[in-house]
């Protein structure tokens, strides 16, 4: 941490200790109805954890975990769903082999997945006063927006402090990146839980294909993002007279 400001360890810290707290109050409190159904689901966030594209220009990557932790917020307990965005969390957290972990990255990650559901499911919980259908998705949507601020304002602070850039500018840039997906697993989480009320709570086994679809997709899609802006800058570098003689092939 000795290139990180004092005020991002103190961030850092804070979010470390909030996200132990909730961790640990929702542990407390452990209730399980139906292990299958719990560590099924766990088993296939954690499975799309490992499915993650970095961002460009950025350190950061993107798992295609969202819809799943979103399911659990809406069909399993609290802490069941704190437990599966901690694992999930770690296994986006684990590098490549013949990289090493870096305790504090993957505290801190973890904290910040973990206060994120906490935030969605403070308001999911409101279902219990609206049990129609149509309310549900709507709330898994209004879920997902808690998720989607809990869970990228502090990741754009640490850069931001880190960096010495400006928060709102960096969270900006991450909100374009990582918007269409929010929206997209809010969506298909809204669809499951519907769909579980008629087909059953093996719905998200189903969903696990399309989110692998999902990934192959923003994995070439940042690819060629990232190609058309190395290209571009090295363009932008040449001779004046040499660019007008450039061809630059994108794809």
């Amino acid at each position: 941490m000795k290139n990180i400001s004092i005020s991002a360890k103190l961030f850092i810290g804070a979010m470390a200790a909030a996200g132990i707290a909730a961790l640990a109050g929702g542990l407390l409190k452990w209730e399980c109805h139906d292990p299958v159904r719990f560590l099924s689901l766990l088993i296939i966030a954690m499975t799309a954890s490992r499915l993650k594209v970095k961002l460009p220009g950025t350190t950061g990557n993107m798992s295609v975990n969202l819809p799943f932790i979103l399911i659990a917020v809406a069909e399993l307990s609290f802490p069941e769903t704190l437990l599966i965005a901690a694992f999930s969390a770690l296994m986006q957290g684990m590098p490549a082999k013949g990289w090493r972990m870096k305790p504090v990255q993957a505290l801190f990650n973890i904290a910040t997945l973990v206060v994120a559901v906490a935030a969605a499911d403070v308001v999911f919980r409101y279902s219990a006063a609206i049990p129609s259908l149509a309310a549900k998705s709507l709330l898994i949507a209004l879920a997902g927006a808690a998720f989607l601020v809990a869970d990228t304002v502090p990741v754009a602070a640490v850069i931001a402090m880190t960096e010495n850039l400006n928060p709102l500018k960096v969270w900006h840039e991450i909100l374009t990146l990582t918007f269409s997906y929010f929206a997209l697993s809010a969506g298909i989480a809204a669809i499951a839980a519907t769909a579980s009320h008629y087909v059953g709570w093996q719905t998200p086994l189903f969903m696990l294909p399309v989110m692998i679809g999902a990934y192959l997709s923003y994995k070439r899609y940042f690819r060629l993002t990232a190609s058309v802006a190395i290209t571009n800058l090295q363009f932008a570098t040449l001779p004046a007279g040499a660019r007008d003689k450039a061809e630059v092939h994108h794809i």
